[in-house]
Formats: C-alpha cells, sequence, structure tokens
C-alpha cells in the first residue's frame, strides 16, 4: 500500500465506524446489517451470543435497543493493516444506554440502564472495493448503572437525524 491508498484506507475505517455508531443510535437496522462482510462475528455483546453472526448481532441489538435511548461515542483508532485487504483496529468507546422501565441487563442488573466505558477490538476486510467490519469485541473498562427512579428523558420535541442527509449529496 502506497501512502494515498492507506490514507484513503484509514479513513474509510473511520467512516465505517462513524456509521456504526450512527446507525445504532437512529435505529437503522437494514443499513447497520450492510456494514458487515457475510462472515462477521462478535464477542462481548449483551445483544447478541458468543460468536454470532452479523443477522444474530442485528436481531440482538435493534430487538435489546427498540425502546432504549442510546449514544455512542468512538474515540482515537489504533488502526493496523495486515494486508491491502485487511485491517485491525481498537477503539476507545463510551456508550450510554437508558430505558424508559427498568429491565434485567448482564451489564446492570436492576438498573434502567447504565453508562459504559470500554473499547472495541475489531477487524476489517475489504470486499468488492468497500470496508467492512469482520470481527467485533466490546470490551468493559466500566459501567455505571443508572438508578431506578430516575426519570426517562422526553424525546419528543428533539430534532431527528435525516436517516438519507449524506445520501442526497447536492
Amino acid at each position: 500500500m502506497d501512502m494515498r491508498e492507506k490514507f484513503e484506507a484509514l479513513e474509510d475505517i473511520r467512516s465505517l465506524k462513524a456509521r456504526y455508531c450512527r446507525y445504532i443510535d437512529t435505529k437503522q437496522w437494514e443499513r447497520l446489517r450492510g456494514l458487515f462482510s457475510a462472515g462477521a462475528r462478535f464477542e462481548g455483546f449483551g445483544s447478541a451470543p458468543e460468536g454470532a453472526d452479523a443477522d444474530a448481532f442485528v436481531a440482538g441489538v435493534s430487538a435489546r435497543l427498540a425502546d432504549a435511548v442510546s449514544v455512542h461515542h468512538c474515540h482515537t483508532p489504533e488502526i493496523v493493516f495486515l494486508s491491502p485487504e485487511r485491517a485491525r483496529a481498537v477503539w476507545a468507546m463510551q456508550d450510554h444506554l437508558e430505558w424508559p422501565q427498568p429491565i434485567r441487563l448482564k451489564e446492570a442488573p436492576e438498573a434502567r440502564g447504565f453508562t459504559g466505558w470500554g473499547h472495541y477490538e475489531e477487524a476489517y476486510v475489504r470486499e468488492d472495493g468497500a470496508w467492512k467490519m469482520d470481527f467485533l469485541r466490546l470490551t468493559r473498562l466500566r459501567i455505571d448503572p443508572l438508578p431506578v427512579g430516575g426519570a426517562f428523558p422526553d424525546t419528543a420535541g428533539l430534532r431527528r437525524a435525516a436517516p438519507d442527509w449524506l445520501d442526497a449529496r447536492a
């Protein structure tokens, strides 16, 4: 890979991860599924069993977050290229997940949600010229449960993201 190709690949992978966070938080499940390779596998997620494929992961996360407000942030990626078609990365992450009613969560039993911090460990593959997520592992450093007695945020009056904002290039 020359420097230009490497720079383009870095930007493509960063954009891929940004879409992952946005699609989860805006509940664009079909688009989320399109980010993964055919052989993608997942570890460490409360919404899918260890070794789940992309279809099981998307089904699990869409069911789990159907009524939740979620906010995902990923920062400071360390990306290495194994070949022109394969890469790995570690992303620092923070997520905030909140449900209108308390739910039983592996991460925060007897809570109505949590704010968590940790890392994503990921592998990518370039398929038909596009980078896809091929492996995702979520690791945790800390989880702060949201107490049951708190009020669920009123999001009815908030402006919603336009799902096709980037598709309408003028």
